[in-house]
């Protein structure tokens, strides 16, 4: 079985965000990027896949990464987590129909089983890609996977729905847009030191993109969520003074 794992690179979520050239774009000074910790879940599935394949050295994890090589590092990683080898596409991920295009001309020249995207990235939140990827591979596309089961030539699979819980099987191949419960955070790997340096004797293949952009947009303005003002705290015997404090200054009444 051969699995194609896409990964993106994103802000760790304890970084200060900032926006420079008149709020038009991300500083990235002195931001340290993870790989997306949805992506992350889908890539520990896919070691667990392999694992319990009764076949283990004939299932291949290739991780795809679509960016430039300020995310190497994030593509070692993901080789000393357990990936098998590791391709970037070099170009800069201006939105998800450019990510989506490039991951299906990777695909279309190799041969894949399984495709997880996570369902999202972190930083800007789209969830587009694995949609737009299936859509253009003309395989089933399973959303807000939190379950995966590999049965022969198909797989049983559970997402989350408003009512609760999905659970459907499909043949392969198959996009999954995967996130927590695909595994729990508790299963993540941790690369450890023999991982590392096996990490630098796998592959990692740059090639350049063959997708032209013949569609652009420019962001006019970021702007920062309104901070939080301070609390106040009433006694609980002063209502007067609370429907003062409701009324004339948060004017919610």
């Amino acid at each position: 079985m051969n699995i194609l794992v896409c990964i993106s690179s994103v802000p760790d979520t304890t970084s200060k965000i900032n926006f420079t050239n008149n709020n038009q774009e991300f500083d990235t000074n002195g931001v340290t990027f993870i790989i997306n910790p949805y992506d992350e879940f889908c890539l520990t599935k896919a070691i667990f896949l392999k694992e319990q394949s009764s076949d283990p050295l004939n299932c291949t994890i290739t991780v795809l990464h679509i960016g430039t090589s300020s995310s190497d590092p994030i593509l070692r990683k993901a080789l000393a987590i357990g990936a098998d080898k590791a391709v970037r596409i070099d170009q800069v991920p201006q939105n998800s129909k450019v990510v989506a295009n490039n991951i299906f001309d990777y695909y279309s020249k190799n041969s894949f089983d399984l495709i997880f995207c996570g369902k999202e990235s972190i930083d800007y939140n789209g969830g587009q890609v694995p949609g737009l990827l299936a859509a253009k591979i003309n395989a089933p596309f399973i959303n807000g996977c939190v379950g995966l089961e590999l049965k022969n030539n198909s797989i049983e699979v559970k997402r989350e729905v408003d009512s609760g819980h999905e659970i459907s099987e499909c043949n392969l191949p198959a996009v999954i847009a995967g996130q927590k419960g695909l595994v729990e955070e508790k299963d993540l790997r941790i690369p450890s030191m023999r991982g590392i340096m096996t990490a630098r004797t796998k592959p990692l293949q740059v090639i350049n993109s063959n997708i032209e952009i013949t569609e652009t947009f420019k962001i006019t303005t970021n702007s920062k969520p309104v901070e939080r003002s301070e609390c106040k705290i009433i006694d609980e015997e002063n209502i007067e003074k609370l429907v003062d404090l409701l009324s004339n200054e948060a004017k919610v009444i």
